[in-house]
């Protein structure tokens, strides 16, 4: 009887924390004056090494604003941007960037071909798995499990991304590294090329 009662003491506790902490995209509005410099006012950043974050999903957007803010994730251009936001903070901005609507990209004809292919199929040779699996076949990605959205980000950035997890540059993907152990599996063309066709996902 006790340690149910404690049980749900805590359960109680992890409930009130995350309802705390959930975000209010209307007061987030008001607290991304710094971040449209890079990501644009909407969300839809015009410079392609910086990420589009409109649309994405509030949950990753969330995760990526904690790790960079508390060292986790190392992003120079963001050093010192985030160190004096709460929580709350961030999980206001992250609520107000899920909430616009991310602008479509186009990619190149001949490298999303091959980009296709790798996004939909993977490659069993090299045991790459399909990107579809995590990220959905129409790169919406998977909110629920914080996985991110894909489709429309610029193809630059994506490329990054990919490059730096190959190369153990990123590493915040967790104990069981799952986009570190899917990004060593892929060459320098393969990234570019499902880059490409990522951009130009709808």
């Amino acid at each position: 009887m006790n340690k149910l009662l404690v049980s749900l003491v805590l359960s109680l506790g992890v409930a009130g924390s995350a309802h705390a902490l959930q975000g209010d995209a209307a007061a987030g509005a008001g607290k991304v004056a710094v971040c449209s410099a890079c990501h644009g006012a909407d969300g839809n950043s015009i410079m392609p090494n910086w990420p589009k974050l409109a649309g994405q999903g509030e949950r990753y957007l969330l995760k990526q604003l904690t790790d960079i803010r508390d060292g986790a994730r190392v992003v120079p251009e963001m050093t010192g941007m985030l160190t004096n936001l709460s929580d709350q903070d961030l999980a206001d901005i992250a609520a107000h960037f899920s909430t616009q609507t991310m602008a479509g990209g186009v990619a190149d004809a001949e490298l999303a071909e091959r980009g296709e292919a790798i996004y939909r199929g993977g490659n069993l040779k090299t045991g790459l798995p399909a990107c579809t699996g995590c990220h959905s076949p129409t790169g919406q990605g998977n909110e629920p499990a914080g996985y991110p959205r894909l489709a429309g980000q610029h193809a630059a950035y994506t490329a990054k991304q990919l490059t730096d997890f190959r190369e153990g540059d990123r590493t915040n993907d967790g104990d069981i590294m799952v986009m570190r152990t899917v990004a060593e599996r892929l060459s320098n063309k393969d990234i570019q090329a499902v880059a490409e066709y990522i951009q130009g996902l709808r």
